[in-house]
């Protein structure tokens, strides 16, 4: 793969000699005369060290090893203490550091976002004077401030370290059992006995009370507006999943709200459609660069069914759940969908290759984002032979990667992935996410492209180099710098990169002069570093500045 063929527009951002800019003068009409499309590489004395030249062409190569841009998430559950905190009742020092575990483990994987769960079950992690409490799972004790706020220091340690924090809501579930008086005296649904309901040994929000889904939206939208996520995601609970012999009891309900709904599915599904429809909106007009996304149950429905379905067999979230995920996409209710395909391939009831195939197709034509839930938690399972393949994982990705459609993949939960079993994370890192991985763009939540950041030096500093760069504060949001760098000749003046073969780091956009100590450079060796900024919706810049130097 060529990556340094000559742009046919550069400027330089420091003065040359007059030699050198002749010089390329001379390559560039050489270049014309090879006909559209083509440029002869201009001669060595185009390229001056240490000087920085701000680029504007881009090469079109793409990679499925090294993709430029690609979502890389870790679901990190707190009901019942899954995985964070790992049980109730910690010290503020304690959450904390456990907290910042995660995501240095996310960092260490080169993974780029974090789904941290902070509405478990109809209670918060963050600061709020909506009613719902402080969530037990921090302090063992539900309403019992934890001393700090866990959203908000979630947020800024994520950050730091250039991760997108998604705040996952769980949106129906009240608790993690069946009785009000379990909950707090204050508690919502305490105080509405008549907008929740008892199933399958757990108390849910009845979906089809437009009193219910209103205030859930407002819960969403408050935390919204106060702090600077990157995403809201919901969950794939929305009417429970059945139990045998029970019958969600919304009867009442449905005679109450059903208007000229003649079917109480149907009802049900459009409760649930109502209720994305209109938390999309609202977060659209909150702050129209926060993403929202779910992940629903894999299976929308099966070919068995509809016409429509995918070639399964297994319980169908159109009928069991009442979760039309598939119109979701279609009416673009969701900026990204995340299906949980917790199966492995070739599974006869769920073929993980079908399900992607299908979900692929399903997306097509829309502007939402397709990314793959994967099932970390499964891999050695002792009764499922291709869960006891180290390489099963690895091979989804694979998969993926053949499916342009799929643009990333989220993995549960963030205990099992830090375990490890049978190396199997460790294997897909070496595979797949040897490289770091720019954010999938938005272009489409009202985005511009960012200012262009500038090299102003790069230094020997012991034994590395320190690249330095300012960049403005103005125009479009500026979140993240990609930092490039790789050995050359020097030859030629680069394009833009259009893959991450050479994406050494991601680094937060703190202040206007920042700088990076690059430790992987042969001292004596000459390199190119190239930069670009990427701003809150994962759209860069459009040029670049780059420095060719001597470590």
């Amino acid at each position: 793969m060529k990556t340094e063929m000559a742009p046919s527009s550069l400027a330089l951002a420091n003065p040359v000699t007059r030699r050198a800019v002749l010089s390329a003068a001379v390559a560039t009409l050489a270049g014309a005369a090879l006909g559209p499309g083509l440029m002869a590489a201009p001669a060595a004395a185009a390229v001056v060290r240490n000087h920085v030249y701000t680029i504007s062409s881009r090469n079109t190569f793409t990679s499925a090893t090294y993709p430029r841009t690609e979502f890389r998430a870790l679901w990190t559950a707190s009901v019942v203490n899954i995985d964070w905190p790992s049980k109730a009742g910690l010290s503020v020092a304690t959450q904390q550091a456990e907290l910042r575990s995660v995501l240095d483990l996310a960092v260490s994987r080169n993974l780029n976002a974090v789904f941290l769960q902070v509405r478990p079950a109809a209670d918060r992690m963050w600061n709020s004077t909506l009613g719902e409490p402080w969530s037990k799972y921090l302090t063992g004790t539900q309403g019992k401030a934890p001393g700090y706020d866990p959203l908000a220091y979630a947020i800024s340690e994520a950050h730091k370290r250039g991760i997108a924090l998604h705040a996952w809501i769980n949106p129906f579930r009240v608790s993690m059992d069946t009785s009000l008086t379990s909950l707090v005296a204050s508690h919502p649904a305490r105080l509405n006995p008549s907008w929740s309901f008892a199933y399958g040994g757990r108390r849910y929000y009845n979906p089809g009370i437009p009193a219910v889904r209103n205030y859930i939206r407002s819960v969403v939208i408050d935390m919204v507006k106060r702090y600077d996520v990157d995403g809201v995601h919901f969950d794939d609970y929305f009417y429970p999943y059945p139990v045998a012999g029970q019958s969600i009891p919304d009867s009442s309900t449905y005679n109450t709200y059903k208007g000229s709904f003649t079917s109480i599915s149907s009802w049900r599904r459009n409760n649930i459609n109502v209720f994305v429809r209109d938390t999309h909106n609202a977060i659209r007009a909150a702050k129209p660069r926060v993403v929202f996304g779910i992940s629903p149950f894999g299976i929308w429905a099966n070919s068995s069914s509809s016409s429509l379905g995918s070639a399964t067999s297994g319980l169908e979230s159109f009928y069991a759940l009442y979760a039309d995920t598939r119109r979701w996409v279609k009416e673009g209710w969701v900026d990204y969908i995340a299906p949980q395909l917790y199966w492995y391939q070739g599974y006869t009831v769920a073929n993980y290759n079908v399900l992607v195939d299908w979900w692929a197709k399903q997306v097509a034509g829309t502007k939402v984002k397709l990314y793959t839930g994967e099932a970390a938690y499964k891999v050695g399972d002792p009764n499922t032979p291709a869960w006891q393949d180290p390489n099963e994982l690895r091979d989804h990705i694979t998969k993926c990667r053949s499916v342009p459609a799929v643009r990333g993949h989220a993995y549960y939960n963030t205990t099992a992935f830090r375990a490890n079993k049978l190396n199997a994370i460790g294997i897909l890192k070496a595979r797949h996410y040897a490289r770091p991985s720019l954010p999938v763009p938005y272009p489409e939540l009202f985005a511009t492209r960012p200012y262009t950041p500038t090299i102003t030096k790069a230094v020997r500093e012991g034994t590395g180099v320190r690249l330095s760069w300012t960049s403005s504060s103005s125009g479009e949001p500026l979140k993240l710098i990609a930092i490039w760098r790789w050995e050359s000749t020097g030859s030629v003046v680069p394009y833009i990169q259009s893959t991450a073969t050479y994406l050494r780091a991601v680094r937060r956009r703190t202040t206007s002069a920042q700088s990076w100590l690059d430790t992987g450079v042969v001292l004596g060796h000459y390199y190119w570093y190239m930069i670009q900024s990427i701003s809150q919706t994962g759209v860069d810049s459009s040029r670049a500045t780059a420095i060719y130097i001597r470590a």
